[in-house]
């Protein structure tokens, strides 16, 4: 029994003494996501724009 102890005892040591290796790590480059312009378009100036008209013409028609 002792000697089953020591068998596991000494694998369990050489397994993790042997878990590294002596390579340079591998670093892998950032990655950069640019954000895009939105379109040419510029519907949203034109929505807030046109409710604001919308509520100007139903306060005026009061």
């Amino acid at each position: 029994m002792k000697k089953l102890v020591l068998a596991v005892a000494l694998s369990a040591a050489a397994s993790t003494a042997f878990a590294g290796n002596l390579s340079e790590p591998v670093i892998e480059a950032p990655v950069i996501v640019e954000e895009t312009n939105a379109s040419s378009s510029s519907a949203a100036i034109w929505v807030p724009l046109a409710l604001l008209a919308v509520v100007a013409i139903a306060i005026a028609a009061n």
